[in-house]
């Protein structure tokens, strides 16, 4: 995983709110799509970015493709995030 792409991915508005979109379940784009007012070109740009940074998958079912949260990145961004903050325990 790069954080430089993963941190870039979720620099935009948009991509987050997909990414929020996509927490309660696997969505094809067009469920995605008709949450915003873009284009499908638009969110297919969108999703092809969160995928690069390996924050979603997709998977064939049938002639749809489903979109959905990619956890063990995101378990690795909160990791890191929060070994940030240390072990502030021993400093008192």
């Amino acid at each position: 995983m790069s954080f430089q792409l993963t941190f870039k991915a979720l620099s935009d508005p948009t991509r987050r709110a997909i990414l929020d979109a996509l927490k309660d379940g696997a969505k094809t784009a067009g469920e995605i799509g008709s949450r915003f007012e873009m284009t499908g070109a638009t969110v297919s740009h969108h999703l092809s970015v969160l995928k690069e940074a390996g924050l979603i998958s997709d998977e064939r079912k049938g002639k749809f493709i489903y979109y959905e949260l990619n956890l063990s990145v995101l378990d690795e961004i909160t990791g890191w995030v929060a070994g940030l903050k240390g072990d502030k325990s021993d400093e008192k």
